[in-house]
């Protein structure tokens, strides 16, 4: 390295979080977090340090986030006790069919390629700065200009995602300049300077947030659109604003739960989830049991279920009450119990292993010394995402997300900002992530910002990257019904929801016997790695209510640092 920057290499692994707290931060990087824990030092706020923690984000972690993504924002405002939602999702241009510059089953791309989109992080940002801001705008990009301008050092993490992501990264000259820059990936502990995006942030520092949405940066977008065959103009770049949204809030026990409300489908599948669940009796469970996993497996499929009615309410009619009647949940749970297996079915798994017959699973069985197979993930494109969490002095409180997917063109680069593209469908009922092809309407998305409410103040909030739609409601459930303490309920092992194989894959960390009690309940079972970093990377600040301190988790899935102001 030129300089030393040894101390931001966080690899993933075991985290110790930081307690005692009179203002928190953590996110998925040692030097997001250190902006914005600086940025609450010298007086902003939790707005301040989320606008920050982006910016710079989508600076040092490229393979994760960029700055022609995406955004979304839950804020409370301990002023006034209310809880607000921006949706800064990027739009689909008007009269124009969905763009994708390369056909299928070419190059990097999967069966179905990515589409390209009018970005959302900038507006997002400007949105979020114009209503809740304190600090002047340049001040906030100013940590985002000096590390585009330096460089930051390539963490382990960084090395293999951008391996995992190569055919895609590198299919246009623009992106081989960009991520390869001396004709290789820099290699783990070299020092990455993203060519071209001090330029670009420099410009959002000095002529604020437009810069990117209708000044130089994006008459650049745009021309390069068009060049590619895109037909956009200008006036695409604004015709989907940014959206405040009314969240989604849910009652739980003693609690109340507020998420990302429609169009964004996290709210409705955290309360189809946690409502089968209690009506399943999942307090009376014993974590990391069968009862537990089957219990999950089985919620998590039912969510899965009602993704179609996460839309945008002013394009269709959609049934918030419905979908949060605790009558009808306890009717899905019924439906559950009531197909309970009667008879021990090991033996069916065993036949129906050996004969390889039995679907999408992977049994137990079929692993070396009878153990679990590990199931690997595989993907055509990059599908990284950021979460941040902040609480300031005055207990604002922030869970906010920035991601890669969703951002403009789809392997380009433009002014030093990567794209990947959306990766929507157009009309899919249970996509969880779909657009509507009508001027001004937003896209349904999984993002997993979320703020736990007991008696009227936060006491946790949560959100993640990676599988976010089914490892929020497990992470909830581990704090709220499991009474886990909160880095104990964001280490906990994460599963994936239960297939039509009768099948779940979860973390290589169950107690002995689980596995036969699962099979003995007709469940094959496969293993992820112990802490796969696809199960996400929590940002959770949870609040004493005794002390009125905070405590802020690092989840040892990925990079993340937890710190703040004691």
């Amino acid at each position: 390295m030129n300089r030393d920057l040894s101390r931001y290499l966080v690899n993933p692994g075991p985290k110790r979080p930081a307690t005692g707290l009179k203002a928190a931060v953590t996110t998925d990087s040692a030097i997001v977090t250190e902006t914005m824990v600086e940025v609450l030092k010298r007086g902003g706020n939790a707005a301040d340090a989320g606008i920050a923690g982006c910016m710079v984000q989508a600076a040092v972690e490229p393979f994760m986030t960029n700055h022609a993504g995406l955004v979304t924002f839950l804020y409370y405002e301990a002023r006034t006790g209310k809880v607000y939602q921006l949706d800064s999702l990027g739009g689909f241009p008007s009269g124009l069919p969905p763009f994708k510059p390369v056909p299928p089953g070419t190059g990097p791309y999967a069966a179905l390629p990515p589409s390209a989109i009018i970005p959302g992080f900038m507006p997002g940002l400007k949105a979020i700065h114009e209503r809740f801001g304190s600090r002047p705008w340049a001040e906030l990009c100013a940590p985002a200009v000096r590390w585009a301008e330096e460089g930051h050092p390539v963490s382990t993490f960084e090395y293999g995602v951008n391996i995992f992501a190569d055919k895609f990264i590198t299919y246009f000259p623009e992106s081989r300049e960009f991520f390869q820059p001396n004709g290789y990936f820099p290699n783990v502990g070299e020092v990455f300077v993203p060519d071209g995006l001090a330029q670009t942030l420099e410009g959002v520092a000095r002529q604020g947030p437009d810069y990117m949405i209708t000044g130089p940066w994006a008459e650049r977008f745009v021309e390069k659109a068009n060049e590619m065959g895109w037909k956009i103009k200008l006036e695409h770049m604004t015709e989907t604003p940014p959206r405040w949204v009314e969240p989604l809030r849910i009652p739980h026990h003693e609690y109340e739960i507020v998420s990302l409300g429609p169009p964004q489908a996290q709210g409705i599948y955290i309360a189809i989830v946690l409502g089968v669940l209690t009506h399943l009796g999942i307090r009376e469970m014993k974590p990391g049991s069968a009862e537990h996993i089957w219990a999950m497996g089985h919620a998590l499929r039912q969510g899965g279920r009602h993704w179609e009615f996460a839309q945008d309410d002013t394009v269709y009619g959609v049934p918030r009450d419905e979908l949060l009647d605790d009558a009808y949940h306890a009717h899905l749970a019924k439906l559950i119990q009531k197909s309970r297996p009667k008879v021990d079915l090991t033996e069916h798994i065993r036949l129906a292993a050996e004969s390889g017959a039995g679907g999408d699973f992977v049994s137990a069985f079929g692993g070396a010394n009878g153990k679990p197979r590990l199931v690997k993930s595989h993907s055509d494109q990059p599908s990284g995402s950021c979460e941040l969490a902040v609480v300031d002095s005055q207990g604002n409180w922030v869970q906010m997300m920035n991601t890669l997917q969703g951002s403009g063109i789809p392997g380009m680069v433009v002014g030093g900002v990567p794209m990947v593209g959306s990766h929507s469908t157009f009309g899919a009922l249970t996509s969880p992530m779909d657009a509507t092809l009508v001027k001004g309407a937003k896209a349904r998305c999984i993002i997993g910002n979320t703020i736990v409410m007991k008696d009227g103040r936060p006491v946790l909030s949560a959100g993640s990257p990676g599988n976010v739609y089914c490892t929020v409601p497990q992470v909830l459930a581990y704090a709220l019904d499991f009474k886990l303490d909160p880095q104990s309920a964001v280490e906990a092992p994460r599963m994936l929801p239960m297939t039509e194989g009768r099948s779940v894959a979860i973390e290589d960390r169950l107690a002995p016997g689980v596995v036969e009690d699962l099979h003995r309940l007709g469940v094959r079972v496969a293993v992820t790695p112990s802490y796969d970093y696809h199960m996400g990377s929590f940002s959770v600040i949870a609040r004493d209510e005794e002390s009125g301190t905070y405590t802020a988790v690092a989840d040892p899935r990925r990079c993340a640092v937890g710190d703040g102001l004691r």
